[in-house]
């Protein structure tokens, strides 16, 4: 899969290693402002209870 999406990307090798870069931080962001926000509130982290 890695090896496709590099073979997709236009642009020498120092091109690529950029485009490549700028494509994984945008994965993150996605992850860190979208996604995990959405999904936190459905875990059962918050349920936690403690018997004596």
């Amino acid at each position: 899969m890695y090896g496709w999406i590099w073979r997709q990307l236009p642009g020498p090798t120092a091109v690529k290693v950029l485009e490549a870069t700028v494509l994984v931080l945008g994965v993150i962001a996605l992850l860190m402002f979208v996604v995990f926000p959405w999904v936190e509130p459905k875990l059962p982290f918050n349920n936690v209870t403690t018997t004596p």
